[in-house]
């Protein structure tokens, strides 16, 4: 073993040399210390079959520094990322740069979760459903058609006409809920059964945190074969992992679930059950009932504690309502059920239903948080877990590989405690390497004087004033950063009267167009709320100024984390400094994380939250944030940017950057 280690080892710094295998194959290349010492971490664990936490700050070309050592390594090797965008760039991006440069051959796969392929079945009952679509549905319906005669892989995103949030795509795709399986007429050409044929031959695998948690829940036959092969398992964008695996653990029905059951009923129903008038009243008396519900929640938006529901009489009812109307449908598609596949689909959906609401319903173990959230359309009901620690390091010793766990924030003021604990991750070794760029020189914090409290009912019209003078020195290209909808709105009907420049607000466009729109003008100020914290790239000169409302701590009022925080409370442990704390920490350094994505990138930081400074935890953020050069004065931003003007010709003709630098 210590022989194949020295082996593996010696690999590794070969490719990452100034005259290794990526040298040859990226212009301009240069080694980074802090990449090879992270690659060589890796390779060790991976061979030593230990678990890594490995935090990387922005630049150290991560994506390089575990594809290298897990492609050497020869084994079958897991790699999941926070979202199916970033597995899209790992896949179509960084790997062929990886299979370029390399001279092992190996086999690597992408494979998504199943509402992300065609589904040719579902797709011809859509077509010839007497139900009938709205015009722009039997358009888009026809424009997808067409592509499915062209696509290899089924793989949705590569279809640009019909957008990917577009409603309709639930006509050409299939659930756990409505997919027959084996039984399936379409089976043997199914795209997803080709991906997971895929996904089991490969060496190399690239999935997402939803689909690996899938994996874990057993919650999806033909995903729990998955992980028991895999002899690494890479977690990029770690930070992400405990919330969508809270997600997965957990139990929710959701009114847009019960819909879809009765209008897949109702198709089936018009295709071989007119006989059967009282399945169709079934249906259409629970959908009315759904309907009643979301009415019964009232018109507000909001994620609230499941003793609203008990104390509520309207809500109460309503519910009971729909779970006595639930089961008579049950009752009805199991008369059915004998006469089509699809049919018995329908009817075991409905039973699965009943099950998972009786699950929710009548919870009093104690270990569960049962909370409800309202949508504009819709409503869930969830059950949650109180902690996923313990299932968790349990989960890792069934799967006896090497766990490695990366991402540019994991620690809080250097320490790994939180992240570790909230897995259950007692057992791993935790190592860091700090971003190559120069903070120092390449951005400025600034705080400035006299801000008011959070909790100030002008707070945010007072910030407004501290921010403008900065996006007036800055010319717009600004991230203004809210952590609140509300703090959002209010921020951008102030600002459309003070700035001259592009205001681009979140929720207008689709975030993509939003994205693309802010580097086309140059010159914008977006403001967005949590999705613009992380997993947005801009580099250059379109964004040199991020601008941060508050610092991040959840809001106490949400159902979930207020049922955790009173149960660390009950085991006599301080919640604030072990899980609001670490958590908004985190949070920060991610949205300060936006700033600098480039060795040339220079750009402003402001944050807008006094309790930086005059809260003793403030030292604490301060700690865990980039060493910039900080300033209280308008007049060092102001300069900053002069100087800004002055460099930008040089960083224009500066070389070019080595493409790892951008993983």
């Amino acid at each position: 073993m210590g022989i194949f280690i020295i082996s593996q080892v010696t690999d590794t710094k070969h490719f990452f040399s100034s005259d290794g295998a990526l040298s040859k194959i990226i212009p301009g290349y240069q080694p980074r210390a802090a990449q090879l010492e992270m690659a060589e971490a890796i390779a060790q664990a991976i061979e030593e079959n230990h678990n890594l936490i490995a935090e990387a700050g922005t630049g150290t070309g991560k994506t390089f520094a575990y594809l290298v050592p897990a492609i050497l390594s020869g084994k079958k090797v897991i790699i999941s990322t926070g979202t199916k965008n970033l597995q899209d760039q790992l896949f179509n991006k960084d790997l062929p740069v990886i299979r370029k440069a390399m001279k092992t051959p190996f086999i690597a796969a992408l494979l998504k979760g199943r509402s992300n392929y065609l589904c040719t079945y579902r797709l011809q009952n859509a077509l010839t459903s007497t139900l009938g679509f709205s015009k722009e549905d039997a358009v888009a319906l026809t424009k997808i058609k067409s592509w499915s005669k062209r696509t290899k892989t089924g793989d949705t995103s590569e279809m640009f006409d019909v957008a990917e949030a577009d409603p309709v795509w639930y006509q050409a795709t299939s659930s756990l809920d409505n997919c027959l399986g084996q039984d399936c007429p379409d089976y043997a050409d199914c795209f997803l059964v080709k991906a997971r044929k895929k996904a089991q031959e490969c060496e190399i695998l690239v999935v997402n945190h939803h689909l690996l948690c899938a994996d874990w829940s057993i919650r999806d036959s033909g995903f729990g074969e998955l992980l028991p092969n895999a002899e690494v398992v890479i977690i990029d964008e770690a930070h992400q992992l405990a919330d969508t695996a809270s997600n997965f653990l957990g139990v929710t029905v959701g009114g847009k679930q019960l819909n879809d059951l009765a209008q897949d009923t109702l198709l089936e129903y018009f295709k071989d059950a007119t006989d059967m008038p009282a399945l169709r009243t079934a249906c259409e008396d629970f959908e009315h009932e759904v309907k009643d519900l979301r009415l019964a929640f009232g018109i507000e938006l909001k994620r609230g504690e499941w003793q609203d529901i008990e104390n509520n009489p309207k809500i109460a009812a309503g519910l009971t309502a729909v779970k006595e109307q639930l089961q008579r449908l049950c009752d009805q598609l199991e008369l059915a059920s004998v006469k089509t596949k699809g049919l018995d689909s329908c009817f075991k959906r409905a039973d699965e239903l009943v099950q998972q609401l009786k699950i929710i319903l009548e919870d009093n173990s104690g270990k569960w948080i049962r909370w409800y959230e309202t949508h504009r359309k819709t409503f869930t009901l969830s059950r949650t877990p109180l902690d996923i620690a313990a299932e968790f390091h349990s989960f890792m010793k069934q799967h006896q590989a090497a766990w490695i766990f990366t991402s540019a924030t994991l620690s809080v003021a250097n320490r790994f405690d939180h992240f570790a604990n909230n897995l259950g991750l007692g057992n791993a070794t935790s190592k860091s390497w700090g971003s190559p760029f120069d903070y120092a020189h390449q951005s400025l914090f600034y705080h400035p004087k006299g801000l008011p409290q959070p909790n100030d009912s002008e707070f945010i019209p007072r910030i407004i004033e501290f921010a403008v003078p900065v996006l007036q020195a800055s010319k717009g290209r600004a991230f203004f950063l809210f952590t609140s909808h509300r703090a959002l709105k209010q921020a951008a009907e102030l600002l459309e009267k003070k700035i001259d420049f592009p205001l681009l607000i979140q929720g207008s466009r689709p975030k993509a167009l939003l994205l693309e729109q802010f580097k086309a003008e140059g010159n914008a100020v977006l403001l967005g709320t949590s999705s613009f914290w992380e997993g947005v790239d801009v580099r250059g000169e379109a964004l040199s100024c991020v601008i941060i409302d508050k610092l991040p701590f959840a809001s106490p009022g949400d159902p979930v984390l207020k049922a955790r925080l009173d149960a660390m409370v009950k085991q006599g442990r301080n919640s604030f400094f072990e899980y609001q704390l670490p958590t908004a920490v985190i949070a920060l350094r991610q949205g300060i994380g936006r700033l600098i994505r480039d060795e040339t990138d220079r750009g402003v930081l402001m944050v807008c939250d006094p309790r930086l400074l005059k809260k003793s935890y403030g030292q604490i953020f301060l700690d865990s944030v980039p060493a910039m050069r900080r300033t209280r004065d308008i007049e060092e931003v102001r300069a900053f940017f002069q100087d800004d003007c002055m460099d930008a010709g040089d960083r224009a003709t500066h070389g070019a950057v080595a493409e790892e630098t951008k993983q």
